[in-house]
């Protein structure tokens, strides 16, 4: 069945998607103020007619843009987001949505190692969707059915959107690894401990102790944390290096978020905060490392 999709944002992600689905489905593109493919001139108009819409946005224009169209969305439309950050109300995109749209209009999120080059490349990329009424699955099916996307049934929205959001956190204590030639062993103990902490930030939100060892979790910071291409891996790197003018990214934010709504008690989590101490104080990175080192040899307490 041919479906009427609006990607919204036309960068790496939006070009990917358009990829994946341009030839199978009546694909339009709107990108940040003006229709770039479609039959009408404004975004409103472009809504009427979507059975499909694809936030391929940052998240922080999810609540403009999601309040913005809401009263245009046809009945049994769905919206779907792939942004893997928080808006400067330190929300997820699920959140927003939750806000916007629940108990008016379907939405969900799809969430796994997507690399948007390996996708125009005509690579597999594999992917969690959840759905708020899971009975659009189907649509999903529809939508990816065929092309190099593989997407899975999933539950705990809002644990998997919290895990592929926390990942980048952990994914640049593997670039500072790798940098300060650690050791592979070292990437061992990073994946493990990163694994237990993501399982019980997500348990203390509510989520399910699994949900982390997912597409959404495990298998985006495997993808993340071990590509030498990353950006957060590279950031990773250039704090080792003293590198400090461009040290920016969504784990970055995600930090800055975290700690300034005091989303949970992070300093509970010694890798987490780890990666909180290295980033806020990259002078003192090499002394921190040391002290998690001592904490992992039992030479002294948490360095928390």
């Amino acid at each position: 069945m041919r479906l009427r999709v609006l990607i919204l944002g036309y960068g790496e992600m939006g070009h990917a998607m358009e990829y994946l689905l341009g030839t199978r489905h009546d694909v339009r593109i709107w990108n940040m103020g003006e229709v770039v493919r479609g039959r009408h001139r404004k975004l409103e108009g472009e809504v009427t007619e979507a059975q499909v819409v694809l936030f391929c946005l940052p998240v922080n224009p999810h609540h403009e843009i999601a309040t913005r169209i809401a009263p245009h969305l046809p009945k049994g439309s769905l919206c779907l987001s792939i942004a893997k950050g928080l808006d400067e109300s330190g929300r997820t995109a699920a959140q927003v949505f939750d806000n916007v749209f629940a108990g008016s209009h379907h939405y969900g999120v799809i969430y796994g190692p997507m690399i948007s080059e390996e996708i125009r490349a005509g690579r597999h990329a594999f992917a969690d969707a959840v759905l708020s009424d899971m009975a659009d699955f189907d649509v999903m099916n529809n939508l990816f059915r065929g092309s190099t996307l593989v997407c899975q049934q999933a539950s705990d929205m809002h644990g998997r959107s919290w895990s592929v959001i926390l990942k980048n956190v952990y994914a640049i204590l593997f670039g500072v690894a790798d940098e300060m030639k650690l050791g592979k062993n070292m990437r061992g103990h990073l994946m493990v401990a990163a694994m237990a902490e993501l399982s019980g930030i997500v348990q203390s939100f509510g989520g399910q102790a699994h949900t982390p060892y997912s597409y959404a979790g495990l298998g985006d910071l495997l993808t993340t944390a071990t590509s030498t291409d990353s950006h957060h891996h590279e950031l990773g790197c250039k704090l080792v290096r003293g590198e400090l003018d461009d040290i920016s990214g969504e784990g970055v934010h995600t930090l800055r978020m975290v700690e300034k709504f005091k989303v949970f008690d992070w300093r509970a989590y010694p890798l987490f905060s780890l990666s909180h101490d290295i980033v806020a104080e990259p002078e003192k990175l090499p002394e921190r490392v040391e002290e998690y080192l001592n904490y992992l040899r039992g030479m002294q307490s948490c360095p928390i």
